[in-house]
């Protein structure tokens, strides 16, 4: 590791402001150390092509996945401040950060991300869908009932009935899905040139030019033929990255109209939200003329 400079030891041992700012020469130093090295970070939900994505990135950047969170342990992550500080300064590799996290814009990370200058990458995806695909990892992936999403699994989710499970995945994990999204559109909304957010639909159907934007978007234009090649790599060991159907639509086959419209009712206090509804919940215009 590098010697760090007064300053960063500073900002790493003192504490933020309560609601994770940075003030005064800390704030200053934290943005000026962000403009020595570029960062690709994928503000991703889970189940969101992820890491499949994020493994494109790194081929793409000529990059290196990192661990950028305090602990994996409850899957929702705080970015940790050292890990940055060290990175920035020169240590760790001498390859482009690319960091994958399951983060809600919230303040804290807001504060963290502008201190630094990193313009956060999102995926939209239908949260019925996700769900859908959570559910299959839970049942076939004993690792993954070990860490919720912020939340417990409980330890005979295995021996549930199918309703239960929808239950469970829609009532506990769905709230989760919909803050995510209502966090990160209000902050794109506020903040455009800030935050990037993909689409799934658009990475199945135009995977080449989306990951171009997303490179772009951190600052590290590629060429579509480097993209390309990217992809392609990244695809021979689809296995290892978790790659699922990446069905759309997959949802309905897990839940119910019942259960879109509780995602629904959850959604209705985020206006921001409104313009977003069918792409979030993905089922028919029927179903969602009946959803709140």
């Amino acid at each position: 590791m590098p010697a760090l400079a007064p300053e960063s030891v500073s900002a790493i041992f003192n504490l933020p402001t309560p609601d994770g700012g940075f003030e005064g020469a800390a704030r200053l130093h934290l943005h000026q150390l962000g403009k020595k090295r570029p960062v690709v970070l994928l503000a991703f939900p889970p189940k969101a092509a992820g890491t499949y994505f994020r493994t494109a990135v790194v081929y793409a950047v000529n990059g290196q996945l990192m661990r950028v969170v305090h602990a994996l342990g409850g899957r929702d992550g705080s970015l940790y401040l050292p890990t940055f500080v060290n990175y920035y300064s020169g240590g760790l590799t001498p390859y482009t950060m690319v960091g994958h996290v399951h983060m809600q814009g919230l303040p804290a990370n807001i504060h963290f991300l502008e201190s630094f200058g990193i313009r956060p990458i999102v995926m939209m995806r239908s949260i019925p869908d996700m769900l859908a695909s959570y559910w299959d990892m839970l049942e076939s992936d004993p690792e993954s009932r070990k860490d919720g999403l912020n939340c417990l699994i409980p330890e005979n989710f295995l021996e549930m009935p199918h309703e239960t499970k929808a239950d469970f995945l829609v009532d506990i994990l769905g709230p989760w899905y919909v803050s995510f999204f209502a966090s990160w559109v209000r902050y794109a909304e506020q903040r455009s040139d800030r935050a990037c957010i993909l689409r799934y639909r658009d990475f199945r159907e135009k995977p080449v030019e989306t990951l171009m934007r997303a490179v772009a978007h951190a600052g590290l234009a590629r060429t579509r033929e480097a993209c390309r090649e990217a992809l392609d790599k990244a695809w021979e060991v689809r296995g290892e990255c978790r790659f699922n159907k990446g069905e759309n639509g997959r949802g309905a086959r897990y839940f119910t109209a019942e259960h879109v419209e509780r995602l629904a009712r959850m959604m209705a206090p985020y206006r921001s939200l409104d313009a977003h509804r069918g792409e979030l919940l993905a089922f028919t215009p029927q179903i969602l003329a009946q959803a709140v």
